[in-house]
């Protein structure tokens, strides 16, 4: 198995296939920025991709929110600096987020437990699925502050929710709560505060079962469904497909079926 990566900020552990990222800086509601956490889901993330032995990934927090974007007093001891430092710092630092989700081959799940707001919305918004707490809050709040989403979150909000809702979350700032998260397709379910974790590990562990080839290459489909042409996806397909159909789960896959127990996977 790789080895774990060295986190500052966060927590790391693998149980079966799914592997669990725990954010560890409640002193400041687990903000992204003046932490450790933004290199800690980079690494996590690239060591996702290296290792054969896990299928999912769960991001959390501890504490009392899942994140709250940006630290505010950070952004206020930065704001002498020159746009040019201000872009390379945004460029360097929490971009790299949606670069390395958008490149992560497993699946990835948020269990918000708490607010999610500003850059910590778009990071829930950057995992396939999110599942949260009675207590979770999402807000696309930069505006409140006279900002704009500099982490890419205004791509991501349109597609999870449609260009007008993105519209009126982004132009509003207003915070909204699990149920209407839910409503509006943010929220795949809501459980209460102290089942969250467990409901998203079953979640993930159903996932993991499956045979781990088939999951990683089914989630480039799905990314790769959103920017290409029919007839380019078909193409595609043809090519993942042709590729798992040769690999030894899938042959076990079918041994499983026909013999009528549960596979044993192994990732070749």
């Amino acid at each position: 198995m790789s080895e774990l990566p060295a986190l500052k900020n966060a927590a790391l552990a693998l149980d079966g296939r799914v592997a669990t990222l725990v954010f560890q800086r409640d002193d400041v509601r687990n903000a992204l920025t003046g932490t450790d956490l933004t290199d800690d889901i980079v690494a996590t993330l690239n060591w996702a991709n290296a290792c054969a032995e896990v299928s999912v990934l769960i991001m959390t927090g501890e504490g009392s929110a899942f994140s709250a974007g940006g630290n505010i007093k950070n952004m206020a001891a930065r704001a002498q600096e020159s746009p040019h430092i201000l872009a390379q710092y945004y460029k360097h630092g929490v971009q790299r987020i949606p670069i390395a989700m958008q490149a992560v081959e497993i699946p990835v799940i948020a269990a918000v437990n708490g607010p999610a707001i500003g850059a910590g919305f778009d990071l829930a918004n950057m995992c396939d699925i999110r599942v949260g707490s009675t207590n979770a809050q999402f807000g696309e709040t930069f505006a409140n502050l006279g900002l704009i989403a500099g982490d890419g979150g205004g791509w991501y909000l349109q597609r999870l929710v449609g260009y007008q809702r993105a519209a009126e979350l982004t132009f509003t700032g207003r915070i909204v709560k699990a149920e209407e998260a839910k409503t509006l397709g943010i929220l795949l379910e809501i459980t209460e505060p102290d089942a969250l974790l467990t409901r998203a590990q079953e979640m993930a562990a159903k996932m993991a079962a499956k045979p781990p080839l088939a999951l990683r290459y089914s989630k480039r489909l799905l990314r790769l469904a959103q920017q290409q042409g029919l007839h380019e996806h078909l193409d595609t397909c043809s090519s993942f497909q042709a590729l798992v159909q040769k690999s030894e789960d899938h042959t076990e896959a079918l041994a499983a079926f026909f013999e009528k127990r549960s596979g044993v996977f192994k990732g070749r």
